[in-house]
């Protein structure tokens, strides 16, 4: 009976898998401001969003980073968003001048939008559709330009 529970208590109170309850629900709106940079989520409303978590001391976010230029480029009707957290801004913009992001992101210093999703270890990914539903949920580094991705996002 006790391993019961605690098998329960473990299912029910961890959402970092890839089918979270938010799937199918509207995404959390979230404003970040980063200096002269401000988004609101909701300004993306009638696009597909690739929402990307991630921070400059994560090796597998720099794996990642690559395709995820090359999905931007591949598909420039999507939007690729990448969400810099639980880092210092010093790191996130060495980060940014050491290497190429073609792709829009920006820094959240008070870790809001993240934390807004269960987000709290990148890289996590969601993908969010036109209507501003969460379609699907990816953790740790992807190859964006996996047919099998591009094929699920064209046809969104």
């Amino acid at each position: 009976m006790g391993l019961a529970i605690v098998l329960l208590l473990v299912i029910s109170g961890c959402d970092r898998g890839s089918h979270p309850a938010q799937l199918a629900k509207a995404a959390p709106n979230f404003t970040i401001v980063d200096g002269a940079k401000t988004i609101h989520l909701s300004d993306y409303r009638g696009r597909i969003v690739v929402l990307n978590f991630w921070a400059s001391w994560c090796a597998p976010c720099l794996e990642e980073l690559p395709s995820l230029n090359d999905l931007q480029q591949q598909m420039p009707q999507i939007v690729v968003l990448g969400v810099d957290f639980n880092d210092e801004v010093d790191a996130y913009h060495q980060f940014l001048a050491d290497n190429h992001v073609d792709f829009f992101t920006i820094h959240d210093e008070s870790q809001q939008s993240n934390l807004a999703f269960g987000t709290t270890r990148p890289p996590e990914t969601y993908i969010i559709d036109g209507q501003g539903r969460i379609r699907r949920k990816f953790i740790g580094p992807q190859d964006w330009t996996n047919p099998e991705i591009l094929n699920y996002l064209r046809n969104l």
